[in-house]
């Protein structure tokens, strides 16, 4: 029989991140990243980070999945035990193949994977393709400071976050958002510009896609250490646990 820490070095070796839930988990998210993030802001790339604030979940496998692994670190047999995907992309959407998308859209429509699509995101392929939309935004400019603000409070996704908080210099993604109309938008965002101007756009958006849930969260600019932030790292959690499927 395998002891304690052999299993947990096999988890390791496979690609799980060091959960003390590992082994009694009952759920599980895979973090995926594409390894562009610069090194001297995510050190371990933003899917290291994500994975780090998701490993207080409780009963949660958190599983970190980058685009140079097989399948794209999104094979058949992953996503068949995944309940929540989380994506963050940036300069490498094009590589991702048309394949991997397939997989992913099959598991959130057919199965009920839930879906979590991060910043730039909003252009990755299989962000388009659950959206079915061009999925751009109004402007992409880092040249305002954004305070995010809980609008929905009884929504599960801003359970223990802050009212409202301030996370500095971020790329400014401007209304309107190309993308269905979304079911709930949880949270919201005021940018600050220098001249004392300020313009309000969608931060929290929610739809069901087919069986599965999926999240689409705004800010996150690879240049920024808004995945560190307490409240960002709350609102993920809750994002994880509001996406995964009923069972």
């Amino acid at each position: 029989m395998k002891t304690r820490s052999a299993i947990l070095a096999a988890m390791v070796a496979a690609g799980s991140f060091l959960n003390s839930d590992a082994i009694a988990a009952q759920r599980r998210v895979v973090v995926w990243s594409e390894g562009t993030a610069p090194a001297n802001v995510y050190p371990h790339d933003i899917n290291g980070a994500v994975g780090e604030a998701l490993k207080s979940l409780k009963g949660w496998d958190v599983v970190l999945a980058n685009i140079d692994l097989p399948d794209q670190g999104v094979s058949e047999e992953s996503l068949g035990k995944t309940d929540v995907l989380v994506w963050w992309g940036h300069k490498k959407h094009n590589q991702v193949t048309d394949e991997a998308v397939a997989r992913i859209v099959k598991h959130v429509k057919e199965d009920g994977m839930g879906f979590i699509s991060l910043h730039s995101s909003h252009f990755a392929k299989p962000n388009k393709a659950l959206m079915g939309t061009p999925c751009t935004w109004g402007s992409y400019v880092v040249d305002a400071e954004i305070t995010i603000t809980v609008k929905d409070p009884n929504h599960p996704i801003c359970k223990g976050v802050a009212g409202s908080f301030d996370l500095g210099l971020t790329e400014r993604y401007s209304d309107p958002y190309a993308v269905p109309a979304p079911q709930a938008v949880p949270l919201e965002c005021v940018y600050k510009f220098k001249d004392g101007r300020t313009e309000k756009a969608s931060q929290g958006l929610c739809w069901t896609i087919g069986k599965g849930k999926m999240f689409y969260f705004q800010t996150g600019h690879e240049t920024c250490k808004h995945y560190f932030d307490p409240n960002v790292q709350q609102i993920l959690r809750n994002a994880v646990e509001w996406a995964a499927p009923q069972k």
